[in-house]
C-alpha cells in the first residue's frame, strides 16, 4: 500500500563509494616489476567493470581523511558485492587502507509527478489504495519510468568532469524541525525552491543524487562534478540559505579531489605528476549536455 504522504521515486544504478588511505611508501618499496604488475592487474580489473552494466570512477582525494575514492556503478546490487571482492583480491589493494564507504542507489525524486498522479486518480473517483487505485497508480508510474528523459538520467555514466565532490546528508527528524512531519504540499514547495537554486548552476556542475535509506547511515549521497572546483563552494554555500537546507538538512563529511582516467592509475601510483582525465568527443558531449536536476527527497 502506497502512503499518500510519501513521494515516489525512480531508481537506476546501484552505487558504491569506497575511500582509502594509500600507503605510498610501502608501495614504492616494491620492485619496479611488482609495481608494474600490480598496477596492470588493477587497471584490467577496473576496465572489466566499465561496460553497459556498470561504470568506474577514480578520484585522487585532497586532505587527511582519505587519499583515493573508487566509485562503482552497477545495474544489480549483487554486482556491487562482486566488484568489492574483485578489488579486495587485487595485490595492489594490500597497500590501500579502507577509510569509509557509502552504499546507495541512484534516485530520481518525483514530488511533482506524485502529486499529479494523486490528482489524476482523485479526478477519476478512485478510492485510495483500492485495487483499482493501486493498478492505475502503478500504470502511471511506469509511464514515468519509460520517459526517455528520466531513463537517460537514471542510467547516465559517471560524469566525465575533472573535479569531484561527495557528501552524505539527512533530513532532520528532531522535535522542533522534522522534515517527515511536514505536509506533502509544503515539502514539495520547499524542494521546488531548492531546485531553482541548483538550476542557476546549469552547465557548471553535474549532480548525482542517490538514496541510501536502508543501506547506509545517511539517507542520501550527493556527488557533484565540475570543471572548476570553486563551483562546489559557490553552489553549496548558496544552497545553505535555502529553507529546505537551512532548516531541515544535516550533512556528513565532505570528500573532494581530482578525477582521473582508468589508464592514469599508474601515474597516480607513481606520484611524480598529477594524473589526468582524458575526455573523448562523446564524453565531452555528455558532460556539457547533462540535465540532471537538483532534487532530493
Amino acid at each position: 500500500m502506497r502512503h499518500p504522504n510519501v513521494p515516489e521515486s525512480l531508481e537506476g544504478w546501484w552505487i558504491l563509494h569506497r575511500m582509502f588511505a594509500f600507503d605510498r611508501r610501502a608501495f614504492e618499496a616494491l620492485s619496479a616489476k611488482k609495481r608494474e604488475k600490480y598496477t596492470a592487474e588493477a587497471v584490467d580489473a577496473f576496465l572489466s567493470l566499465e561496460n553497459d552494466d556498470g561504470d568506474v570512477g577514480l578520484v585522487q582525494l585532497i586532505g587527511h581523511k582519505a587519499d583515493f575514492m573508487l566509485t562503482h556503478y552497477a545495474r544489480a546490487f549483487d554486482t556491487l558485492a562482486t566488484a568489492q571482492t574483485l578489488v579486495d583480491k587485487l595485490e595492489l589493494f594490500a597497500y590501500f587502507v579502507p577509510r569509509t564507504s557509502f552504499v546507495s542507489v541512484l534516485e530520481l525524486g518525483l514530488y511533482e509527478a506524485t502529486a499529479k498522479i494523486h490528482a489524476d486518480l482523485e479526478s477519476r473517483g478512485l478510492k485510495p489504495h483500492s485495487n483499482e487505485w493501486n493498478a492505475a497508480f502503478d500504470a502511471l508510474l511506469r509511464e514515468q519510468e519509460r520517459n526517455p528523459r528520466n531513463a537517460g538520467r537514471l542510467w547516465a555514466k559517471i560524469p566525465p568532469r575533472r573535479y569531484a565532490c561527495f557528501y552524505p546528508m539527512d533530513k532532520k527528524r528532531g522535535d522542533t524541525a522534522n522534515w517527515y512531519m511536514l505536509p506533502y504540499e509544503e515539502r514539495a514547495r520547499l524542494m521546488l525552491e531548492h531546485g531553482k537554486i541548483g538550476r542557476t548552476f546549469h552547465g557548471l556542475v553535474t549532480q548525482v543524487i542517490s538514496g541510501s535509506i536502508g543501506f547506509d547511515d545517511y539517507e542520501w549521497g550527493v556527488d557533484l562534478y565540475a570543471d572548476d572546483p570553486l563551483v562546489f563552494k559557490k553552489l553549496i554555500y548558496e544552497m545553505r540559505f535555502d529553507e529546505a537546507s537551512a532548516r531541515y538538512a544535516l550533512f556528513g563529511e565532505f570528500y573532494s579531489g581530482v578525477q582521473f582516467s582508468l589508464d592514469q592509475l599508474g601515474v597516480y601510483l607513481d606520484g611524480s605528476r598529477l594524473p589526468t582525465l582524458e575526455l573523448t568527443r562523446e564524453s565531452v558531449g555528455d558532460a556539457s549536455s547533462d540535465e540532471r536536476p537538483f532534487e532530493a527527497r
